[in-house]
C-alpha cells in the first residue's frame, strides 16, 4: 500500500506534470511575472468556469475576504456576522478592518451558519454576514440571501473551501459557490480544491462597480499608475501560481468528483457504527451523498465521533500510519484575541460539543480503494472495541 497523505499534492501534479511544468518554464522564459498573460487568461477562464462578471485575483485568501470587505466601504464599528466554528482568518479581517465581529454558533448537522443564530444577532450596527462554505459544502444560502435583503445587509461568501461547489436554489436553479452574495472570496493555498504551488487568492463579484474599487485596492489603489484613487493594499497574484492554476482548472470538476467518491466509499464503510457520525450534502432537501450530489466537494472529510475518545483515536491512526486533523480545536469565541464580554457559552452549544468530536480523515483527488477500506478499518476497530 502506498504511504497514505493529508493530502497527495505529488500524486496530483505527477498527473499533470507535462502541462504545469512546460507553463511555468513559459513564465520564466518571458519574464512576465508580475500581472502577466498568464494572470488574465486565468482570470477569464475562472470567471468562464464560475460563470461570474469578475474574478480579481489576489495574493491570498485572507487578502480576497480582506479586500472583499474594504470595497464595500465597511467602517470601524459596523457588525459583521459569522461563523464561530471556523479557520480564524475569518473574523482576523474583520478584527483587523477595526470592524465588530459577530460570532454565532453552527448547524450540528452541517457545521455551516446556523439561520436562527444568525437573525438572533441582527442588529441597527449590523451591516454584514459571512457565511463559510465550510469543508466544501454550500451553506443554506437561500435563507442567507433572504435575510440579507431584509435588513439591507452585504453578504460576503467565504468560499475558501467550497470551490466549484453547486448550490441548487428553492427555485431549482444552480450557481456556483461564491457566486450567491454579494462578494466572495477564495483561496488557492496548496492544499485547496484548486490549488496552486505557493499561496493565492480571488475575490468573485458580479457587481460591475465593485469590482472596479477592488481591482484598484488590491493594486496600491491605483487605476491609472502613480495615481492613487482608493487606499488600497499590494496584494497581486503572481504569474507562476496562476500558471499552475490554469493546468489545474480544466481538471477541477474531476477533482471534486474523485472526492466525493472518497467521501462516499468513507460513509458507505462506516454505515450503522453507531459511535460515527458521517457528514452529509444537501440534495432535493435530503441530508446525503448521493450519486448527483454536487453540493459538497468535500474539501475535509470531517466525522463525529460521540462516546470514544476523539483525541485517543488521533493518536491511533498517528500510530498507524494514517494522518488526520482537528478542523478545529478551540472555538473562536475562546480565541485569546477574540474573547469578548459579549459572548455566553450557552450562545455556543454546538460549537463547544463539535470541538470535541470532529475528526477529518484524508481527503484528495488520489485516495485509492486499499488506503481507504485500511483507514476505515482502522477507524472502526478503535470506536468499536
Amino acid at each position: 500500500m502506498r504511504k497514505i497523505q493529508m493530502v497527495d499534492l505529488k500524486g496530483q501534479y505527477e498527473n499533470i506534470k507535462e502541462r504545469v511544468d512546460s507553463s511555468i518554464m513559459n513564465v520564466i522564459e518571458t519574464t512576465a511575472f508580475i500581472n502577466g498573460p498568464e494572470v488574465h487568461q486565468f482570470q477569464k477562464e475562472l470567471e468562464d468556469y464560475l460563470d461570474v462578471k469578475h474574478v480579481i485575483p489576489c495574493a491570498n485568501g485572507t487578502d480576497a475576504l480582506q479586500i472583499a470587505m474594504m470595497g464595500l466601504g465597511l467602517k470601524p464599528g459596523d457588525e459583521v456576522i459569522t461563523a464561530d466554528f471556523t479557520f480564524a482568518a475569518t473574523v482576523e479581517v474583520i478584527a483587523l478592518l477595526q470592524l465588530t465581529p459577530v460570532l454565532v454558533d453552527v448547524d450540528p448537522i452541517n457545521f455551516n451558519i446556523d439561520i436562527e443564530a444568525i437573525k438572533r444577532a441582527i442588529t441597527p450596527k449590523t451591516r454584514a454576514i459571512v457565511p463559510v462554505h465550510l469543508f466544501g459544502l454550500v451553506a443554506n444560502m437561500d435563507e442567507i440571501m433572504e435575510i440579507a435583503k431584509e435588513h439591507d445587509l452585504y453578504v460576503i461568501e467565504d468560499n475558501a473551501q467550497g470551490i466549484g461547489a453547486n448550490y441548487t436554489s428553492k427555485d431549482g436553479s444552480k450557481k456556483k459557490a461564491g457566486t450567491i452574495g454579494h462578494v466572495a472570496s477564495t483561496s488557492f493555498f496548496p492544499s485547496k480544491n484548486l490549488g496552486c504551488y505557493g499561496d493565492g487568492g480571488a475575490i468573485f463579484t458580479n457587481d460591475d462597480d465593485l469590482a472596479h474599487i477592488i481591482r484598484g485596492i488590491v493594486n496600491h489603489g491605483m487605476y491609472v499608475r502613480y495615481h492613487h484613487d482608493v487606499v488600497g493594499v499590494n496584494s497581486r497574484l503572481d504569474s507562476i501560481q496562476a500558471a499552475v492554476l490554469r493546468a489545474k482548472l480544466p481538471h477541477l470538476d474531476e477533482y471534486n468528483a474523485a472526492r466525493r467518491n472518497a467521501a462516499r466509499k468513507y460513509s458507505e464503510a462506516f454505515s450503522g457504527i453507531e459511535n460515527i457520525i458521517t457528514p452529509t450534502g444537501f440534495c432535493n432537501n435530503i441530508q446525503t451523498i448521493c450519486d448527483v450530489c454536487d453540493c459538497h466537494v468535500f474539501h475535509q472529510y470531517t466525522l463525529k465521533i460521540v462516546n470514544v475518545d476523539r483525541d485517543a483515536l488521533v493518536n491511533h491512526l498517528n500510530e498507524k500510519g494514517i494522518p488526520c486533523g482537528v478542523y478545529y480545536p478551540i472555538p473562536l469565541h475562546l480565541q485569546k484575541a477574540y474573547r469578548d464580554a459579549r459572548y455566553k457559552e450557552e450562545d455556543f452549544v454546538v460549537t463547544n460539543q463539535l470541538i470535541k468530536e470532529v475528526i477529518s480523515l484524508p481527503m484528495h483527488t488520489e485516495l485509492d480503494e486499499e488506503q481507504i477500506d485500511f483507514i476505515t478499518k482502522t477507524v472502526i476497530n478503535f470506536v468499536t472495541k
